[in-house]
Protein backbone atom coordinates (compact mmCIF):
# COMPACT_ATOMS: atom_id res chain seq x y z
CA UNK A 1 0.00 0.00 0.00
CA UNK A 2 1.26 3.53 -1.04
CA UNK A 3 0.74 7.01 1.41
CA UNK A 4 1.63 10.41 0.93
CA UNK A 5 1.10 12.93 2.00
CA UNK A 6 0.65 17.08 1.75
CA UNK A 7 0.20 19.13 4.59
CA UNK A 8 -1.21 22.64 4.33
CA UNK A 9 0.91 25.81 5.29
CA UNK A 10 -1.02 27.95 6.88
CA UNK A 11 -3.86 25.22 8.09
CA UNK A 12 -1.66 22.44 8.97
CA UNK A 13 -4.44 20.33 7.86
CA UNK A 14 -3.80 16.83 5.89
CA UNK A 15 -4.50 15.86 2.38
CA UNK A 16 -3.64 12.57 1.29
CA UNK A 17 -3.67 9.75 -1.60
CA UNK A 18 -3.53 6.09 -0.75
CA UNK A 19 -2.87 3.22 -3.01
CA UNK A 20 -3.37 -0.27 -3.76
CA UNK A 21 -0.13 -0.24 -6.01
CA UNK A 22 1.84 1.25 -8.78
CA UNK A 23 -0.23 1.50 -11.80
CA UNK A 24 -3.33 0.27 -9.48
CA UNK A 25 -5.95 2.48 -7.38
CA UNK A 26 -5.93 5.48 -5.72
CA UNK A 27 -8.41 7.21 -3.45
CA UNK A 28 -7.81 10.78 -2.04
CA UNK A 29 -8.94 11.71 1.62
CA UNK A 30 -9.55 15.02 1.89
CA UNK A 31 -8.47 17.75 -0.15
CA UNK A 32 -7.53 20.74 1.80
CA UNK A 33 -4.27 20.76 -0.17
CA UNK A 34 -2.35 21.56 -2.14
CA UNK A 35 -2.87 18.99 -4.10
CA UNK A 36 -0.58 19.65 -6.67
CA UNK A 37 2.18 17.55 -5.59
CA UNK A 38 -0.02 14.40 -4.82
CA UNK A 39 -1.45 14.82 -8.56
CA UNK A 40 1.68 14.64 -10.50
CA UNK A 41 2.49 11.70 -8.06
CA UNK A 42 -1.02 10.07 -8.97
CA UNK A 43 0.22 10.63 -12.52
CA UNK A 44 3.92 9.88 -12.21
CA UNK A 45 2.78 6.17 -10.22
CA UNK A 46 0.32 5.49 -13.47
CA UNK A 47 -2.42 5.21 -10.79
CA UNK A 48 -6.25 5.21 -10.96
CA UNK A 49 -8.06 7.81 -8.97
CA UNK A 50 -11.40 6.22 -7.62
CA UNK A 51 -12.59 8.29 -5.30
CA UNK A 52 -12.40 11.39 -2.85
CA UNK A 53 -13.78 10.24 0.42
CA UNK A 54 -14.25 13.37 2.90
CA UNK A 55 -13.96 13.15 6.62
CA UNK A 56 -15.63 16.44 7.14
CA UNK A 57 -16.89 19.85 5.67
CA UNK A 58 -14.55 22.42 6.83
CA UNK A 59 -12.84 24.05 4.40
CA UNK A 60 -9.44 23.44 5.71
CA UNK A 61 -10.17 19.70 4.41
CA UNK A 62 -11.62 20.44 0.97
CA UNK A 63 -10.49 24.14 -0.18
CA UNK A 64 -8.92 22.14 -3.37
CA UNK A 65 -11.55 19.87 -4.05
CA UNK A 66 -12.19 21.66 -7.21
CA UNK A 67 -8.47 20.98 -8.18
CA UNK A 68 -8.75 17.42 -7.58
CA UNK A 69 -12.13 17.21 -9.71
CA UNK A 70 -10.54 19.52 -12.60
CA UNK A 71 -7.67 17.03 -12.78
CA UNK A 72 -9.70 13.92 -12.76
CA UNK A 73 -13.27 15.01 -13.97
CA UNK A 74 -16.52 12.71 -12.91
CA UNK A 75 -14.57 11.40 -9.94
CA UNK A 76 -16.78 10.35 -7.08
CA UNK A 77 -16.98 12.45 -3.92
CA UNK A 78 -18.26 10.81 -0.76
CA UNK A 79 -19.37 12.19 2.55
CA UNK A 80 -21.22 11.46 5.55
CA UNK A 81 -24.72 12.16 4.66
CA UNK A 82 -24.57 15.02 7.17
CA UNK A 83 -21.21 16.54 6.07
CA UNK A 84 -22.30 16.49 2.12
CA UNK A 85 -25.13 19.21 3.07
CA UNK A 86 -22.82 21.69 3.54
CA UNK A 87 -20.18 20.32 1.34
CA UNK A 88 -20.06 21.29 -3.01
CA UNK A 89 -19.28 18.18 -5.19
CA UNK A 90 -20.16 15.70 -3.16
CA UNK A 91 -22.02 12.61 -5.41
CA UNK A 92 -22.49 9.75 -3.15
CA UNK A 93 -22.73 8.88 1.22
CA UNK A 94 -20.03 7.26 3.71
CA UNK A 95 -22.21 5.36 5.49
CA UNK A 96 -21.14 4.54 9.25
CA UNK A 97 -20.10 0.98 9.26
CA UNK A 98 -20.18 0.27 5.35
CA UNK A 99 -17.42 -1.45 3.82
CA UNK A 100 -15.56 -0.13 0.32
CA UNK A 101 -13.50 -1.94 -2.32
CA UNK A 102 -11.46 0.47 -4.58
CA UNK A 103 -9.32 -1.91 -6.33
CA UNK A 104 -6.84 -3.66 -3.85
CA UNK A 105 -7.98 -1.04 -1.18
CA UNK A 106 -10.33 -2.24 1.27
CA UNK A 107 -11.90 1.21 2.72
CA UNK A 108 -14.19 0.76 6.43
CA UNK A 109 -16.26 4.06 7.13
CA UNK A 110 -16.13 4.61 11.15
CA UNK A 111 -18.83 7.41 12.48
CA UNK A 112 -16.57 9.76 15.22
CA UNK A 113 -19.16 12.58 15.80
CA UNK A 114 -17.95 15.14 18.45
CA UNK A 115 -16.04 17.76 15.96
CA UNK A 116 -18.69 17.60 13.51
CA UNK A 117 -21.59 15.51 13.74
CA UNK A 118 -20.64 13.36 10.81
CA UNK A 119 -17.10 13.14 10.92
CA UNK A 120 -16.12 10.44 9.56
CA UNK A 121 -12.61 8.11 9.62
CA UNK A 122 -11.42 5.49 7.10
CA UNK A 123 -10.12 2.48 8.21
CA UNK A 124 -8.16 1.22 5.01
CA UNK A 125 -7.11 -2.65 4.72
CA UNK A 126 -7.15 -2.85 8.39
CA UNK A 127 -3.60 -1.06 8.92
CA UNK A 128 -4.64 2.70 8.63
CA UNK A 129 -7.08 4.93 9.90
CA UNK A 130 -7.79 8.11 8.74
CA UNK A 131 -8.95 9.90 12.12
CA UNK A 132 -9.74 13.57 10.21
CA UNK A 133 -10.10 16.01 13.44
CA UNK A 134 -11.17 13.38 15.71
CA UNK A 135 -7.58 12.65 17.32
CA UNK A 136 -4.40 13.90 16.56
CA UNK A 137 -0.56 12.98 17.62
CA UNK A 138 -0.44 13.95 21.31
CA UNK A 139 -4.07 15.51 21.37
CA UNK A 140 -7.56 15.63 20.51
CA UNK A 141 -10.10 17.52 17.95
CA UNK A 142 -12.38 20.68 19.90
CA UNK A 143 -15.84 20.77 19.94
CA UNK A 144 -16.49 23.91 19.50
CA UNK A 145 -15.91 24.73 16.08
CA UNK A 146 -19.06 24.51 13.24
CA UNK A 147 -21.13 21.70 13.16
CA UNK A 148 -19.50 20.24 16.36
CA UNK A 149 -22.02 17.90 18.76
CA UNK A 150 -20.57 17.33 22.04
CA UNK A 151 -17.38 16.60 24.56
CA UNK A 152 -18.77 13.29 25.08
CA UNK A 153 -19.25 12.47 21.63
CA UNK A 154 -15.71 13.36 21.18
CA UNK A 155 -14.78 11.30 24.10
CA UNK A 156 -16.42 8.31 22.81
CA UNK A 157 -15.38 7.88 19.28
CA UNK A 158 -11.28 8.25 20.84
CA UNK A 159 -11.95 6.13 23.19
CA UNK A 160 -14.49 3.64 22.40
CA UNK A 161 -13.68 3.31 18.78
CA UNK A 162 -10.81 4.57 17.79
CA UNK A 163 -8.53 3.64 20.12
CA UNK A 164 -10.29 0.42 20.03
CA UNK A 165 -8.90 -0.55 17.07
CA UNK A 166 -5.23 -2.97 17.27
CA UNK A 167 -2.24 -1.06 18.72
CA UNK A 168 -0.41 -1.49 15.80
CA UNK A 169 -2.63 0.48 13.82
CA UNK A 170 -1.29 3.60 12.36
CA UNK A 171 -3.50 6.78 13.06
CA UNK A 172 -3.25 9.22 9.82
CA UNK A 173 -4.75 12.21 11.47
CA UNK A 174 -6.47 15.93 9.90
CA UNK A 175 -3.19 17.68 11.07
CA UNK A 176 0.10 17.23 11.71
CA UNK A 177 1.98 13.53 11.94
CA UNK A 178 0.89 10.31 12.16
CA UNK A 179 1.21 8.12 15.50
CA UNK A 180 -0.54 4.64 16.53
CA UNK A 181 -3.31 3.31 18.41
CA UNK A 182 -0.98 1.96 20.93
CA UNK A 183 1.41 5.18 21.31
CA UNK A 184 -1.90 7.54 22.10
CA UNK A 185 -3.41 4.84 24.74
CA UNK A 186 -0.02 5.15 26.60
CA UNK A 187 1.03 9.17 25.94
CA UNK A 188 -1.76 11.05 24.60
CA UNK A 189 -2.38 13.13 27.87
CA UNK A 190 -5.96 13.28 27.45
CA UNK A 191 -6.56 9.84 26.79
CA UNK A 192 -4.32 9.07 29.90
CA UNK A 193 -7.03 10.88 32.36
CA UNK A 194 -9.59 9.20 30.44
CA UNK A 195 -8.33 5.88 30.93
CA UNK A 196 -7.42 6.79 34.50
CA UNK A 197 -3.92 6.61 34.27
CA UNK A 198 -3.44 10.43 34.96
CA UNK A 199 -5.27 12.59 37.90
CA UNK A 200 -8.00 14.97 36.57
CA UNK A 201 -5.82 18.67 37.17
CA UNK A 202 -7.80 21.16 39.47
CA UNK A 203 -6.75 24.18 38.72
CA UNK A 204 -9.52 27.09 37.51
CA UNK A 205 -9.44 29.74 34.62
CA UNK A 206 -11.85 32.12 32.33
CA UNK A 207 -13.52 30.95 28.92
CA UNK A 208 -14.47 34.02 27.53
CA UNK A 209 -15.31 35.78 30.66
CA UNK A 210 -17.12 32.66 32.15
CA UNK A 211 -15.44 30.81 35.16
CA UNK A 212 -14.55 27.39 34.66
CA UNK A 213 -12.48 24.35 36.05
CA UNK A 214 -9.26 23.94 34.19
CA UNK A 215 -8.84 19.57 34.16
CA UNK A 216 -6.35 19.73 31.19
CA UNK A 217 -4.37 22.73 29.27
CA UNK A 218 -2.63 19.55 26.43
CA UNK A 219 -0.73 20.21 23.61
CA UNK A 220 -2.00 20.77 20.43
CA UNK A 221 -1.17 19.88 16.76
CA UNK A 222 -0.62 23.29 15.62
CA UNK A 223 2.31 23.59 18.57
CA UNK A 224 -0.22 25.65 20.93
CA UNK A 225 -2.66 24.03 23.85
CA UNK A 226 -6.07 22.85 23.87
CA UNK A 227 -7.46 23.23 26.94
CA UNK A 228 -10.29 20.61 28.53
CA UNK A 229 -12.37 22.50 31.05
CA UNK A 230 -15.11 21.64 33.13
CA UNK A 231 -18.28 24.26 33.54
CA UNK A 232 -20.41 25.23 36.53
CA UNK A 233 -23.11 23.31 35.97
CA UNK A 234 -21.09 19.97 35.72
CA UNK A 235 -20.24 19.96 31.93
CA UNK A 236 -17.17 19.30 29.95
CA UNK A 237 -15.50 21.44 26.69
CA UNK A 238 -12.74 20.86 24.68
CA UNK A 239 -11.55 24.36 23.77
CA UNK A 240 -8.60 25.63 21.99
CA UNK A 241 -5.85 27.32 24.38
CA UNK A 242 -6.18 30.53 23.24
CA UNK A 243 -9.79 30.57 24.15
CA UNK A 244 -8.55 30.56 27.84
CA UNK A 245 -8.25 34.19 28.97
CA UNK A 246 -4.92 35.13 29.88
Amino acid sequence: MIIERSEHPQWLSNTFFVADQEGGTAIFVDAGGPVAPLIERIKALDLTLAAVLLTHHHYDHIAELGEVLEAFPGTPVLAHPTERELTEHTTGDLLPGSKLDFGGLEVEVLHTPGHTAGMGALLVNQSDVFTGDTLFKGSVGGVRAPGHTTYADLRSSVLDVLLALPAETVIQPGHSEPSTVGDELENNAFVRIWRGLDEEGTGSCTVGGEPAELILLGPDYDGGHKAWVRWPDGSDDLVAGSALDS
